[in-house]
């Protein structure tokens, strides 16, 4: 039986006319995901951070200062997750916010020197774990998964989304 081929139905499963669930793609990227995600997590931990602070702290520290409407974009955060999280990194001085004087709605968030500190601090570790997971998978096939991926990204960015016309669930 190949990946794409549907496994014959066990007893007391119900056979559905779609590609079997633990083969769907979302289904193989979640996993893929909490593979990866599962190394990171315990040093992210020691240092204080979960996933989304540090999916922000690094997405301030690549692109400096940034609108929160753009943060919560590039971080994949819904608005209210990203709203907690930017007070809970601020209470701890890792980021600065400020109000637009042009619009005194919208505001800037930049990472501060304590959050650059950190960053540093995570660094090493996480670092280390990416040089394992490129052993453990190979240079080639790591550099050839992220550029499918991408790939696929920008393959769907124009697929209409039937049915849907509210914000894309990002947390």
């Amino acid at each position: 039986m190949t990946y794409l081929q549907k496994p014959k139905a066990r007893p007391g499963t119900k056979n559905i006319p779609m590609r079997d669930f633990s083969r769907s793609l979302p289904m193989s990227l979640l996993r893929a995901r909490e593979s990866v995600m599962r190394h990171f997590r315990p040093s992210l931990r020691v240092h204080g951070l979960t996933e989304q602070q540090w999916r922000i702290l690094r997405a301030l520290a690549a692109s400096g200062e940034i609108e929160v409407t753009e943060l919560a974009r590039v971080a994949y955060l819904l608005g209210p997750s990203l709203s907690r999280i930017l007070r809970d990194l601020e209470t701890r001085h890792l980021i600065e916010r400020r109000l637009l004087k042009a619009d005194l709605r919208r505001s800037i968030v930049s990472i501060t020197a304590r959050g650059l500190k950190l960053i540093e601090a995570v660094a090493p570790s996480s670092e280390a774990i990416y040089a394992e997971i490129t052993k453990r998978f190979g240079v080639r096939k790591l550099a050839d998964l992220q550029a499918m991926l991408h790939l696929l990204e920008e393959s769907l960015l124009t697929m209409p989304v039937t049915g849907d016309t509210s914000e894309d669930s990002q947390d």
